[in-house]
Formats: structure tokens, C-alpha cells, sequence
């Protein structure tokens, strides 16, 4: 590729999208890899990483509704909704710190976040609403901490044969690693 038919493209523009091996050291442009090896070592960091954003979230949701007496529903609902924005967040802030403009990174973060913190979530909650009483637990209740950890744990478990199985394709976390320097 001749980088010089980019010199006059702003540093954010969203339409560099090809996906050849390149090796410059432009910092306006993504170092692109091929697909990365979908080791369980690899699968089980995306996954820890997608696990910290949900954590973050589904915690201080839960903990919130809770505190304030809600219902369970709306309780959930505010929780999926921070572990989404937090997983999102996590990511987007990673990229960006490679140069990238926010529209794409905000692309990226979708692309390699959102079936992972689907199916965390989707675990993550079921295991929860299956826990007896766990849904009812109060935040001084060791039920309420106990069914958390195990439920996210059980989550871990779960979604990483599914980061593994996107990464092996070129989606998923396979996305982001397209990012880094």
C-alpha cells in the first residue's frame, strides 16, 4: 500500500478499512494483523478483560438498585446497562490510546464487545435469577456477594470458548489486537 496517498486524510477519517500486514509507524493508522491465534490463553484475556468492564457494571448496578430498594427488574436492567457501558468503555479507552478517532473506535468496541458481554451477561444473570433467594438478597447478605462472584465466575467460564471461537474468525477481541501497537 503507498501511505502516501493518505498524507492528506485527517487522522480521523473512518474509511481506512483495508486489512493488510503493515508495519509503518504512522500513529494515525491502525498497525493491522493478520487473525490472531485463538489460543485459550488469548481467549481467557479477552475474556478477564470483557469480565472487568461487566464486573464494574452488573456490581454497581445491582448494588445501587439494591440499596435503593428496587424492584428486580429494574435492578437487572440497570446493571446489563452499566456492564455494557463499562465493557464498552474499557475498550474504547484502549483504542483510542492508538490513535484512532473516536467514530471507529466506538465501532470497534461494538464489534469486539458486544457478543462477549451478551453472553456474560446472559450467564451472569441467569445464574442469578436461577439462585435461590439470591434475587431477594440484601447488600449485607453474604448470598447477595456469594451468588455475585460465583455467577460472574460462571459468566468467565462460559464466554471464553466464545472469545476463542470469534478471535479464530477475525472477530470479537481479534478486532482490537488490530489496534495495538
Amino acid at each position: 500500500m503507498r501511505h502516501e496517498a493518505h498524507a492528506d486524510r485527517p487522522a480521523d477519517t473512518d474509511t481506512h478499512t483495508d486489512t493488510h500486514t503493515d508495519t509503518h509507524e504512522d500513529p494515525h493508522h491502525a498497525h493491522h494483523h493478520g487473525p490472531a491465534a485463538a489460543t485459550w490463553s488469548l481467549a481467557a484475556l479477552a475474556t478477564l478483560h470483557c469480565l472487568t468492564g461487566c464486573a464494574i457494571g452488573e456490581v454497581l448496578g445491582m448494588v445501587v438498585g439494591t440499596a435503593f430498594g428496587w424492584g428486580n427488574l429494574p435492578t437487572t436492567v440497570l446493571a446489563v446497562a452499566l456492564a455494557f457501558f463499562f465493557g464498552y468503555a474499557l475498550t474504547l479507552r484502549g483504542v483510542l490510546r492508538a490513535g484512532v478517532g473516536f467514530r471507529t473506535a466506538f465501532r470497534v468496541a461494538l464489534a469486539a464487545d458486544t457478543l462477549s458481554i451478551a453472553v456474560m451477561e446472559l450467564i451472569d444473570n441467569g445464574v442469578i435469577a436461577l439462585w435461590p433467594d439470591a434475587m431477594d438478597a440484601q447488600l449485607d447478605d453474604l448470598l447477595f456477594w456469594g451468588s455475585l462472584l460465583i455467577s460472574l465466575v460462571v459468566a468467565f467460564v462460559v464466554t471464553t470458548p466464545v472469545n476463542k471461537w470469534t478471535i479464530g474468525r477475525g472477530k470479537g477481541h481479534a478486532v482490537v489486537h488490530r489496534y495495538h501497537h
